[in-house]
Order: C-alpha cells, then structure tokens, then sequence
C-alpha cells in the first residue's frame, strides 16, 4: 500500500517540481539577455515583472481551485464533468485576464511611479509594462488550463509546455531583443514582444489539450455562466488565502527596512541580506510546492470518489513525505550557507550575515514541508473558506510580533526566528488543527458549500 501511495506521490510530484523550477530559471534568461542593453532597461525590467508577478500571482486560484474542482468529478467518475468545470475555469480566466489587461495597459504609468522607479527607469518599465500586459490572457489561460490538467492527474504535459514555452521565449528574446542578420532588434520592447508571443504559444498548446480532451468526452465548449459564477465564488476565499500570505511577507520586509536596517551602520546590509535569504526560501519551497501540488490532485480525486479512509492514509503519507524533504532541504541549506552567499554577492558583511539567517531558514524547513502539504490536501478538498480566515488568523498573531521585535531593534536573525517560530508555526496549527478533524472530508462530486 505504502509503495502503492509513493508511486502516485511521485508520479505527480516530480514533474510539477520541475515545472515549478523551470520558470525561475528561464526568467534569470530574460534578465541576462536584457541586461546586456544597459542597467537602465535590466532595471525597467525588474520593475514591471514585480508588477506583472504580482498580477498573476494573485490568480493562482485559477490553477488551485480549478485543479480540486476537476480531480473531486474525476474521483466520482463524471469525466465530462470534470471537463465541463475545467472549461468553466478557463473562461473565467478569459474574463479576469480581459479586465486585468485593459486597467493594466490604461494604468502602467502610475503603477511604474506607485513603485518609486527613477526618472530614468520609469519610461523602459512603463514601455515593458504596456506590452507585457497583453499576455494577461493568455498567463491566466495557461494557469487555468494546467489547473484541469493536474485535476486529471496529469503533471507531465504542463512540465513539456513550461519548458517547451520558456525555450521559446529565449530564442524571441535573442533575436527581437539584439537582432539577427539583416535586423537590428527592437531592445527592450523586442523582449516584451517575445515573451507576450511565448505565452501566447504555451496557453495554444495547453488549450489543444482541453478542448480535445473536451470534445472527446463531448462536454461543451461555450461559456457557462453559473459554472462559471460557481468557480468565482470558490476564488474569492482562495484569494484571500493568497492576500494573507504575501502581506506576511511583506511585513516582514517592512519590518527590516524600516526596522533593522534604519538601526543599522550600514542599513542595505540587513535589506540585501534578507532579500538573499528570501529568494533562496523561495527557491526551496518549489521543492516542497510540488507535493502540495500532487495533494491537490490526489486529495480531489479521492474525496470525489468517496474514499474518506483513503484520503485520510494518502493524507498522512504525504505529510510524511513534506517532512522529509523538509528535513533534506533544510540539512542541504544549512551544510551550504557558508558558502552560498559567495554565489550572490562579493560584500563580506552580507556574507557573514546571511548564514546565521540561513540556519534558521534551515530549521524551519520540516514544518515549512507539512505546512505545504497541508495546504494543498485542504484547497484540494475545496476547504478554500477555512484556508481564507485560518490565513487572516494566522496573519493577526504574526504582524503584530514582527513589527514590535522591528520596534525594539530587534536584528535580522530575530525576525527571521518570528517568520519561522511564529509565521510557519502559527499556519502549522491552524492546518493541522482542521486537518486531525471531518469537517473538510466532504465527499462527492461538488463540495458542499
């Protein structure tokens, strides 16, 4: 039983890694093609992506909920249902993406000023800005459409559409951005244009898969409007979900600049020390992520199917497995702290003060892997609304803790002990608590709401 569980852990898991690690990689493409135009367009750039990052990543809903919604039909043996709620996603993407792109490409200018870009860098992040939001569409069709995928137990396709797209978009960047023979390039706006076409390419290739699938199993294609009002109403909780974890992390940032590095000799120590440390906590959660991800998708289908006991054995296998690859990444960062800062930065007192932040980022790892795992078994139970005020919960205990260690001048090392002992603990009970109870194993092919 247990080999049997692994198998279908890893089967999910391990390709949903790779596609999660596959898009950091490629953007690092972007920034070295870019970068060789001058720091002003690398910096346009930096300043848009946080923009256009910010936007899409408040959708991830589209993927979250469209993956639970289409594993529990799968589970309870409607595939043309499952379909027909995965298409329901995609329009609904369809239309949020359609209002995101016209107040996006309307509002660049003041969304560039908002984020405080110099004189001479707010014109080449607004011209990447406007260009950049025109693959609104086609982002939030791809999140979607991977959403019904992973509800259908299948990773594989979206890691051969992530690499196959980001591959894409490096030749575009190339020769849009500093040309070929018999073409000069267009500059920044070229990298614009060749990412807006790759995605545009991805979210073809992803939406083939559907809507053959679709056909096949003859659900409709054309909109449904209470399909799709029923997937906006399971969004909004899982929106929240999302607003309370970012808010974590950037009072947490708040709490450094403001706090720490105004105490400090030299105040962008702690700042370039904590964004360090930030990023590669980023890069390991992907680890973690794609176990959240197959729980999603297994947790889903098994409760759509009826199997409470099943859930509850898969469940715990995989809180198993969020721990041990927590313990395994977190033995990993700490054995390299000494020696990863070297990667990033020539400043030894930034060196020197991202191990001990490390080492805790290290400790933290374990329970970061349960709390992931958690995550995802309950948005894969549709359990959106207890994930929404647990998230608020969490963000109200935490908040208050950080900002007055900032207030104290309490250094980098306390607060990143409050991010991990109190965050990542605070979200551990909250999950665990609904987890060990029956509230969210409802079973069959619609939760209950």
């Amino acid at each position: 039983m247990r080999r049997s569980q692994d198998r279908e852990i890893l089967r999910l898991a391990i390709p949903a890694f790779l596609a999660l690690v596959a898009e950091p990689l490629f953007l690092l493409s972007d920034a070295a093609i870019v970068g060789h135009l001058g720091t002003r367009e690398l910096a346009g750039l930096g300043v848009a992506a946080v923009v256009l990052q910010t936007v899409v990543g408040l959708c991830v809903f589209l993927a979250y909920g469209t993956t639970a919604s289409v594993a529990r039909r799968l589970g309870a043996g409607d595939l043309r249902g499952a379909l027909a709620q995965g298409i329901d996603g995609i329009w609904l993407a369809v239309g949020i993406g359609t209002v995101a792109t016209v107040l996006g490409v309307l509002l660049s200018r003041p969304l560039v000023v908002a984020l405080g870009a110099g004189a001479d860098v707010t014109d080449h992040a607004e011209t990447y800005l406007r260009i950049g939001f025109l693959g609104t569409v086609p982002l939030l069709i791809m999140m979607a459409a991977t959403g019904v995928l992973r509800g259908l137990q299948d990773t594989r396709t979206p890691l051969l559409v992530a690499v196959g797209g980001n591959g894409l978009n490096i030749v575009l960047n190339l020769l849009l951005v500093h040309g070929v023979a018999g073409f000069d390039g267009w500059g920044l706006p070229g990298s614009a244009i060749g990412s807006v076409l790759a995605q545009v390419a991805s979210a073809a290739a992803l939406l083939a898969v559907v809507v053959r699938g679709a056909r096949r199993q003859g659900a409709p294609l054309r909109p449904d409007l209470p399909g799709i009002r029923l997937a906006a109403r399971a969004a909004v909780a899982l929106v929240v979900r999302t607003l309370t974890l970012r808010a974590a992390l950037l009072v947490t940032t708040y709490a450094v600049t403001a706090g720490v590095a105004d105490r400090a000799e030299d105040g962008a120590v702690p700042i370039a020390t904590h964004q360090l440390a930030l990023t590669l906590w980023t890069f390991l959660a992907f680890v973690l992520d794609a176990i959240a991800i197959a729980a999603q998708a297994i947790t889903g289908r098994a409760l759509g199917a009826g199997d409470v006991p099943g859930t509850r054995a898969l469940t715990r296998r995989m809180v198993q497995w969020g721990a041990g690859s927590g313990i395994v990444t977190g033995l990993l960062l700490a054995a390299a702290s000494p020696l990863l800062g070297r990667l990033f930065t020539g400043d030894d007192a930034v060196v020197d003060a991202l191990v001990p932040v490390l080492l805790v980022a290290a400790v933290a790892q374990p329970v970061a892997g349960i709390v992931f795992v958690l995550d995802g078994v309950l948005i894969g139970a549709g359990d959106g609304v207890y994930l929404a005020w647990g998230g608020v919960a969490t963000l109200v205990v935490y908040a208050p803790v950080v900002l007055v260690l900032a207030h104290l001048g309490a250094g980098l090392v306390a607060i990143w002990v409050a991010f991990a002992g109190c965050f990542m603990g605070a979200r551990l009970v909250v999950l665990a608590h609904r987890a060990r109870g029956d509230a969210w194993l409802v079973t069959g092919a619609e939760r209950v709401r």
